[in-house]
């Protein structure tokens, strides 16, 4: 088969994710055969370094030999059964692991299909939390500017990029918006710790005035991902938890896309010695094989759930294959390879090479900003390096990155005007220092008049 022909019958049937499909007239769609490792492959032969990890998904390559083993032998044994009134030893054991591994006092795991789900799921058990306690007058919740917490629509209505929100605003509940403590935004000498704790004043501020209407507050700990990337540093998280605790609100950590060591520790939230009310884990989970999210919360909330059935506390919300067993299997052979393989250590040494190999686009002078937390590396161009005046979005620069990476067996696929990457942890340190040599001549390509 030629790319053309799947392409001809895709174009047929199937509509694209976050894709104004009219671009494919011009901009051709890449069908892909298989994939090994960092290597994405098409149907003649091209390959393409998936430094995106298949949008941020996959931890350990495609084919991952281990995976693929534990989704055998799983599904040899039971493919699904219902998780109401029933039980399998993969999703004991997988919440078993995921409480040992997580923040310390996260003792009870609900699990969903995917980040969004959970997203929707914590929510939920927020209000209800309180409705329990008889304080249902806290209904609100209150998020980042900039954020991003899925496509569902409680989700949505928690995010606060317009790309992705403001066509369905009149759908929406309305939520309380704190400044973001965006470290791109700081003065200029100002540390990304000053900035980040001069933003929490805002932060303290509404939750002192509202405190007894918010149920919970929602943050992407370190990275604004779908936000452009965007960094800031963990004490704002410390703050924050200080803060609910003292003001009766709940936190809710969505680590759905910074989970896994894409921050430089297992999640982000150890940086900031914090346990959330509720954690949020999706993507990585399954290191990019299946769709499995979890809710991890606290014996707390669990016990404010737990009555006689005629009280109708019960947490009366499911997903068809919630607790899946063979999306299991693949979440426990996922923490096996970081259990045994010293993936977060060994992560040290290709952090650098990244840092390292795009340090030279310091000075570059459509470059605004390099930003990098652990394994996610972020570049941001700009029409004026000094002042950070933005290209307006409608040129769209970053497709032109996009469009000379897949001629240098790269997948660079940006947020609008950031080139970034967040690779699987099998790529090389040669393999890094490609894309970095390729990112460089597309923002030269995309930054020309």
């Amino acid at each position: 088969m030629r790319n053309a022909d799947l392409v001809a019958r895709d174009l047929k049937s199937v509509w694209h994710p976050c894709t104004q499909m009219k671009d494919h007239e011009s901009l051709p769609l890449i069908p892909i055969k298989k994939g090994k490792g960092v290597w994405l492959e098409d149907f003649e032969g091209n390959r393409y370094i998936d430094a995106v990890s298949s949008w941020w998904v996959n931890l350990f390559g495609h084919a991952n030999p281990r995976i693929n083993g534990a989704i055998r032998d799983q599904i040899e044994k039971l493919e699904h059964v219902i998780l109401a009134g029933f039980s399998h030893e993969p999703v004991v054991e997988l919440s078993e692991r995921l409480i040992e591994v997580t923040p310390e006092g996260l003792n009870k795991c609900f699990y969903a299909d995917n980040g969004s789900s959970a997203i929707e799921a914590a929510l939920k058990m927020s209000y209800h939390y309180w409705k329990n306690h008889g304080k249902p007058t806290k209904k609100n919740f209150v998020n980042l500017s900039n954020s991003y917490h899925g496509e569902t629509l409680g989700a949505l209505a928690l995010g606060d990029v317009a790309l992705y929100k403001n066509t369905y605003q009149p759908l929406l509940m309305e939520v309380l918006t704190a400044p973001s403590p965006d470290a791109y935004n700081k003065e200029p000498g100002e540390t990304d710790e000053e900035y980040a704790l001069r933003q929490f004043e805002a932060m303290e501020q509404l939750l002192a005035e509202k405190h007894d209407e918010i149920c919970a507050v929602v943050v992407e700990p370190m990275i604004q991902c779908a936000g452009g990337m965007r960094m800031h540093h963990p004490i704002y998280h410390t703050k924050l938890r200080e803060a609910c605790t003292r003001y009766g609100v709940h936190l809710i950590a969505d680590e759905i896309a910074v989970g896994f060591g894409r921050t430089g520790t297992m999640f982000a939230c150890e940086q900031s010695g914090i346990t959330p009310d509720f954690m949020c884990l999706s993507k990585g989970l399954t290191a990019g094989y299946l769709p499995l999210s979890v809710v991890l919360t606290t014996d707390d909330v669990y016990n404010a759930f737990y009555d006689d059935y005629e009280t109708l506390r019960a947490f009366l919300h499911s997903h068809s294959y919630t607790g899946n067993p063979i999306g299991c299997a693949v979440a426990l052979a996922t923490l096996d390879i970081f259990r045994d393989d010293g993936i977060i250590q060994a992560n040290k040494a290709l952090s650098r090479t990244m840092a390292d190999s795009v340090a030279h686009l310091a000075d570059h002078p459509n470059v605004g900003d390099i930003r990098q937390h652990g394994m996610t590396l972020a570049i941001e161009m700009v029409k004026d390096r000094k002042t950070k005046e933005p290209f307006p979005w409608q040129e769209r620069r970053g497709i032109r990155v996009y469009q000379h990476s897949l001629t240098r067996e790269a997948l660079l696929r940006p947020l609008g005007n950031v080139v970034y990457f967040m690779p699987p942890y099998v790529i090389t340190e040669d393999q890094i220092r490609h894309l970095a040599q390729v990112a460089t001549e597309g923002i030269d390509i995309a930054v020309r008049d």
